[in-house]
């Protein structure tokens, strides 16, 4: 119990916000890393629903470099989910995004004004004060936030010896909807409730803030069980009614659920693009002069894109846009273009 006053303080110190809405905390709390060895990230543990999630980053990024990670988690903004009360409200949406060690959050005075207008007013806090490259979100409105712009912070491998120019992944988790199951592992009101034995529905009492006690007679000995159904699944069943064990005693009312998802991404050497710079000027040269004709250029792009990252294909692209506007007037100054 101290443990876990200590989490919720040392959290709250950190998001300098009320926790109270923090359903991250969930994972934080229960689990040292949100993603485990078979790669499976721990909040399809309590959204057990199988819902898409996509994330756009930046093929390649240059050290100590703020660039943006976009996550969309679509759904049907028309659907109301089952709140913890009973009642139906929009649904409220999360994410985990999972970086490499050494990239994190961006400080608030490295992130431009634009990019701060793509943000918001979210605010996002690390899973651990040890794990910086591990970001958490939400819950927060999905009418407005089902795409959330991340702002990280590239790392230099001149001042962290551990991180290399390498391609690395990137993992993200989003949920959209309220979860079925607690860390406790009980259940929410928010998924479908069965018979815990078979018999005779005897009887059904609505309770007076909401749900049903369901007694279920055994009729080979009269044994009697009685479920509780919280409020906010709709009942399916009648007394009298004959049912088998793990029956469905409600609807699923559960609109919502968890997708996790990857993506690449390549921390670039500074020095490699400038020596690139350097090679496609001395190419551009030796063509100007000896007027090599334009299948050579597309010869240069086909390399280039098939061995070399996406940084260096844009800069092939300038290049030949650029030499072959120039070479073409030359051309058309000097009489030799047909």
């Amino acid at each position: 119990m101290t443990r876990s006053i200590s989490i919720l303080i040392m959290i709250y110190v950190i998001t300098r916000a009320s926790i109270s809405n923090a359903y991250p905390i969930f994972a934080q709390q229960g689990y040292e890393n949100p993603r485990e060895a078979t790669g499976r990230i721990v909040c399809a543990n309590c959204h057990l629903a199988n819902k898409p999630v996509d994330i756009e980053v930046p093929q390649a990024v240059l050290p100590d470099t703020v660039f943006e990670a976009v996550v969309r988690i679509p759904y049907d903004k028309q659907l109301k989910q089952v709140l913890a009360n009973g009642k139906k409200g929009a649904l409220n949406v999360g994410a985990v995004l999972i970086l490499p060690d050494g990239f994190e959050l961006a400080p608030l005075d490295r992130i431009s004004p634009e990019l701060k207008e793509k943000i918001g007013n979210l605010s996002f806090q690390s899973y651990r004060p040890n794990k910086r490259n591990i970001i958490v979100i939400g819950p927060v409105p999905g009418q407005k936030y089902s795409e959330i712009v991340f702002p990280i912070l590239s790392p230099d491998p001149a001042t962290k010896k551990d991180v290399h120019f390498l391609k690395y992944p990137i993992y993200i988790g989003g949920n959209r909807g309220r979860g079925q199951i607690y860390p406790d592992g009980s259940k929410s009101n928010n998924t479908v409730y069965n018979a815990t034995s078979a018999g005779i529905v005897s009887r059904i009492v609505r309770k007076e803030k909401g749900g049903y006690e369901i007694t279920i007679v055994d009729v080979s000995d009269g044994h009697q069980v009685v479920d509780i159904i919280p409020p906010g699944p709709e009942l399916l069943v009648s007394e009298g009614e004959s049912i088998k064990l793990d029956q469905p005693l409600t609807s699923n009312p559960n609109v919502g659920g968890f997708g996790q998802g990857d993506a690449e991404i390549v921390l670039q050497d500074p020095l490699r693009v400038q020596g690139l710079f350097a090679e496609f000027l001395l190419i551009h040269t030796i063509m100007y002069d000896q007027k090599i004709c334009k299948p050579f250029w597309l010869l240069c792009l086909y390399f280039f894109f098939r061995f070399a990252g996406c940084l260096e294909f844009i800069t092939c692209i300038l290049f030949l846009v650029i030499g072959n506007r120039h070479t073409k007037k030359e051309n058309t100054e000097q009489g030799w273009e047909k």
